[in-house]
């Protein structure tokens, strides 16, 4: 098991995703909603990173 990771960006804030891997599976949570996590499998969470790093998500930045 692997410890939770969250962005530098965030600083110390309570209003952050965090990720870590377990058993070959990706999880995301919200830092202030710690029981709530999403499960992914490694290829669509890389497509995922991939799809931010080309900026398909920047409409959603400030909502």
């Amino acid at each position: 098991m692997s410890d939770w990771q969250k962005s530098s960006i965030s600083g110390n804030s309570n209003e952050c995703i965090e990720v870590r891997t377990i058993d070959g599976v990706i999880e995301i949570r919200e830092s202030d909603s710690a029981e709530i996590i999403v499960r992914t499998t490694p290829q669509k969470w890389a497509a995922f990173v991939k799809g931010v790093q080309a900026g398909e998500f920047d409409h959603f930045v400030g909502l």
